[in-house]
């Protein structure tokens, strides 16, 4: 279960990161989303966040929940900002769709 925790906080922080103009302009060049699309993204992380803290809370309930969702965020953020963003900027994308599939995968093997 934690996996699939992990796997929708690193895209939800895929998500909010391609909501700043900032990184569009890294990744992508001249070829920037739109207002509209940056929008769609910025919903889209924060939903995904609200679902990865509403996993954990029914999981491990109001004491640990919110606690290993903190973990998990911090996991995820780190392996972002300082795994990925600076060493592998392509690698961000396919991984924001393979883990939380990944961590589905492994949370209905248990």
């Amino acid at each position: 279960m934690m996996l699939l925790v992990l796997g929708l906080s690193f895209a939800a922080f895929v998500a909010l990161s391609f909501a700043m103009e900032k990184h569009q302009l890294d990744l992508y060049g001249k070829a920037a989303a739109s207002t509209a699309r940056m929008q769609l993204w910025r919903w889209l992380g924060w939903g995904l966040l609200t679902a990865a803290f509403a996993l954990c809370v029914w999981r491990h309930g109001w004491a640990l929940g919110p606690v290993w969702w903190l973990g998990a965020m911090t996991v995820a953020g780190l392996l972002l900002a300082f795994g990925l963003y600076p060493y592998r900027p392509r690698w961000i994308a396919p991984l924001a769709w393979v883990l939380p599939v990944a961590g589905l995968a492994a949370a209905s093997l248990i």
